[in-house]
Order: structure tokens, then C-alpha cells, then sequence
């Protein structure tokens, strides 16, 4: 079974449910002032993978170079921002 974000409209309490996907989107009592409007929330998450390292790797490396050589925009090759305007 899942785990579900609520939020209750009437204290802002922000809780979790463990509960089936059939009722995901059924309002529910806050465990906090007994509301019984409190709604799913969109939960945010993170999904990470093997390139994701690759890209964190060549940007880290595209700021440290354009950093050495004096430039403060990690995908401008000049040597100062004198040169882009």
C-alpha cells in the first residue's frame, strides 16, 4: 500500500496515510484538530540514475573552468564579460 500526503485546510496540519489507491483521493480526519476536509497533496520526489552523476560531473567541471580562467558564466569560454557585450 502506498503512503499519501494530506493536508487538512482547517490547521495546515501536514500528515501521511498509509492507505489503498482506491481511496488516495477521499478526504480524511486531521489527526491533529479532527477536520474531516483534510485533502491529498502532490508529493514531491527525487529520481536519481547512472547519468545523473555523468551530468553533475560535466557541469561541475564546465564551472570549475570557466572559475580558473576568470569568467563567471560556466558556459562562456572569454576570459572576462567584456568580450560578450
Amino acid at each position: 500500500m502506498p503512503v499519501y500526503e494530506y493536508v487538512c485546510p482547517d490547521c495546515g496540519c501536514k500528515f501521511e496515510l498509509l492507505r489503498p489507491m482506491s481511496r488516495r483521493d477521499q478526504t480524511t480526519t486531521c489527526p491533529q484538530c479532527g477536520g474531516s476536509q483534510a485533502g491529498r497533496q502532490l508529493s514531491r520526489f527525487v529520481a536519481r540514475s547512472a547519468l545523473d552523476s555523468d551530468v553533475m560531473n560535466y557541469a561541475s567541471n564546465a564551472v570549475n573552468t570557466s572559475r580558473s580562467s576568470g569568467s563567471s558564466c560556466a558556459s562562456c569560454s572569454a576570459s572576462s564579460c567584456a568580450g560578450c557585450k
